[in-house]
């Protein structure tokens, strides 16, 4: 997951004061080449288990069964995943479903940057970002975003025309949301990683 920065390597890693703040400095030396390959390590692992999950529900009671799994699997996923490493694994989106997974400052940014991308033609599937932010506590923290695109099994739930037993279930379980509209190839949201350093 990330951004044009990338190819800068080292010195195109930034540090910004306080998550979410426009003010930058330098970073200590990092190896962002192996902490992405870290975090691209615990989005497959986290990606992976919940797309099986996921297409298991559908095979068993279709989207609404896929809806329960994403409600109650994919919160659990994340926290087993994380617990395996020093990376925190979620996901986040500009049009969230659960409030629980709205971005922050930072990830805002990220966001809107993967969109205007995209748009430029850029695929959903290579949109990233990393960076090294430094946290309240003043200690710097590893960023990395990869951005979701939007499947054909991800329609069902997430698509401009719903189900009225989806919609309805949908309504029951998220009565915010907001993760409705997409189509195929569109950035449905990102992974979000955070590592301390």
């Amino acid at each position: 997951m990330r951004f044009p920065f990338r190819a800068a390597g080292l010195l195109g890693v930034l540090l910004v004061v306080g998550l979410g703040c426009s003010e930058r400095s330098a970073v200590p030396e990092v190896d962002e080449a192996a902490l992405t390959q870290e975090a691209d390590h615990m989005i497959g692992r986290f990606s992976t288990d919940l797309k099986a999950r996921l297409q298991a529900g559908m095979r068993e009671g279709g989207p609404v069964a896929a809806i329960e799994v994403c409600h109650v699997d994919a919160p659990r996923i994340a926290s087993s995943v994380s617990a395996t490493g020093d990376w925190q694994v979620a996901r986040t989106s500009l049009k969230v479903r659960n409030p629980d997974n709205e971005p922050d400052a930072w990830e805002r940014e990220v966001l809107a940057d993967f969109e205007a991308r995209r748009a430029a033609g850029v695929p959903a599937s290579e949109l990233t970002r990393f960076e090294v932010l430094e946290n309240a506590a003043g200690k710097p923290v590893a960023r990395y975003m990869r951005a979701i695109p939007t499947q054909p099994l991800c329609v069902s739930c997430h698509g401009a025309e719903l189900a009225p037993a989806v919609a309805d279930k949908l309504d029951e379980l998220y009565p915010e949301d907001k993760a409705r509209g997409f189509s195929v190839g569109d950035i449905r949201g990102a992974f979000t990683l955070r590592k301390p350093l």
